[in-house]
């Protein structure tokens, strides 16, 4: 098992919990994360954490690839993502907090290991998770991707999580059921017109209302 497995109220955590979640994240540890959405892998989104490789390994996928973001507030778009179009805050504006992750460009305030190599871009999202949001207030944005080997399902409660996740996480968090048990829609904020990658929670026809 992980080496601690603490219970939270996901729209209430109390500051003893997310003190000590902060901790564990600031000590490069991975954590397993409640969401709105799935349960996720986390680690603190500074340079050179080791951490971060090491969700890879967890999750059985190739470092070729980069890993999402969680921030915590709307604002904070302009902190990780340049050049974002006024119809990309838009979206921000309409369904942040919640299950919409937005492709921009990165800003030099993001370490390399984050942004996405040639194409120079993030996936940020703020989730409509309180427990997430108080954790990045106190740590900075998080890596992070769903809890799940990859390829097998995404876990939408602590008691789904894989045996063999449990053991290799540093800090388990049971929230309880995800509210949504939906991973989060995906849309490529880069070019003059959205592009959705990956449609989930948010449906393809309730981005196109929002932008009508």
């Amino acid at each position: 098992m992980a080496q601690e497995t603490i219970v939270v109220d996901q729209d209430a955590p109390s500051p003893e919990v997310v003190s000590r979640i902060a901790e564990a994240l600031l000590g490069d540890q991975v954590v397993i994360l409640p969401t709105d959405s799935v349960y996720g892998l986390c680690c603190a989104a500074k340079a050179g954490n080791p951490a971060h490789r090491r969700i890879f390994e967890i999750k059985e996928r190739p470092l070729t690839q980069t890993l999402p973001l969680f921030i915590a507030d709307p604002e904070d778009l302009d902190v990780y993502g340049e050049e974002v179009p006024a119809w990309a805050r838009s979206l921000a504006h309409m369904f942040w907090p919640g299950a919409l992750t937005l492709v921009v460009k990165a800003t030099p305030a993001l370490p390399s290991e984050y942004v996405l190599p040639d194409a120079g871009t993030v996936a940020v999202r703020v989730p409509a998770s309180e427990v997430v949001r108080s954790v990045v207030r106190a740590c900075g944005p998080l890596a992070q991707t769903s809890a799940n080997t990859h390829g097998a399902p995404s876990a939408t409660s602590a008691d789904e999580l894989e045996g063999r996740l449990l053991e290799l996480a540093g800090l388990v968090v049971d929230g309880g059921k995800a509210p949504l048990s939906l991973a989060s829609t995906i849309v490529d904020c880069t070019q003059d017109v959205p592009k959705i990658l990956r449609e989930g929670a948010i449906s393809q026809e309730e981005i196109a209302s929002a932008l009508a």
